[in-house]
């Protein structure tokens, strides 16, 4: 089975995420909500839905946070021999995480898949020929940053109308669109104007 992969991230200007193993901004407390509101609403009543993430993402959560509630949580990982502590899965790579939510233990039990980071996890899996969504929130200051979400080809989307910024790749002829986005009135840590969210809706090819 083919699942399309939901992928939730906070950038600042420079496209940073991370800065020493934490977020490089001060903290958002609405931001941490509206993730967990995200990651957390399944479709279909009675399943849950999957977060995937780096190992350096795992230990970036706070303990007394892990597991991600309410959600099944695999943790993408070549060195450890077993699931940390919290985890209810270990996989080796993404492949091997999409195989296992398709083995009968998970099969029947998941809703969406959601990539949470970090950097090389959203690269590998952004290069997956499959339907990917992607909810961007752009914080608009620049922090001092050693992680970055990949690039983006804004070129490659169609804007869609809603009450986010929507962005579908186009399949045959893609059109130039517009990266301008409405500001979000969120408050806590940074002022409401200094935040604004995207959804960048695609079918990669093979």
């Amino acid at each position: 089975m083919v699942r399309p992969l939901n992928f939730i991230a906070a950038v600042c200007q420079n496209m940073g995420i991370g800065k020493n193993g934490d977020l490089p901004w001060p903290p958002l407390r609405n931001e941490f909500k509206y993730f967990q509101r995200m990651t957390t609403t399944t479709t279909v009543e009675g399943k849950q839905n999957v977060v995937i993430m780096g190992k350096r993402t795992w230990f970036s959560i706070p303990e007394k946070n892990r597991p991600l509630k309410d959600r099944i949580n695999i943790v993408l990982s070549r060195e450890l021999k077993e699931p940390p502590k919290g985890a209810h899965y270990l996989a080796k790579s993404l492949d091997d995480a999409l195989v296992l939510l398709d083995s009968p233990e998970l099969k029947s039990k998941i809703d969406m898949v959601w990539i949470i980071g970090g950097s090389s996890i959203y690269k590998v899996a952004m290069e997956k020929p499959v339907h990917q969504r992607l909810f961007v929130t752009r914080i608009l200051h620049e922090f001092e940053s050693d992680t970055f979400f990949p690039e983006i080809d804004l070129e490659k989307y169609k804007h869609l109308p809603g009450q986010v910024e929507s962005y579908r790749r186009q399949q045959r002829k893609p059109r130039h669109s517009r990266s301008d986005v409405p500001t979000c009135g969120h408050g806590s840590g940074l002022a409401s104007r200094s935040r604004s969210r995207i959804l960048l809706d695609c079918i990669l090819l093979d």
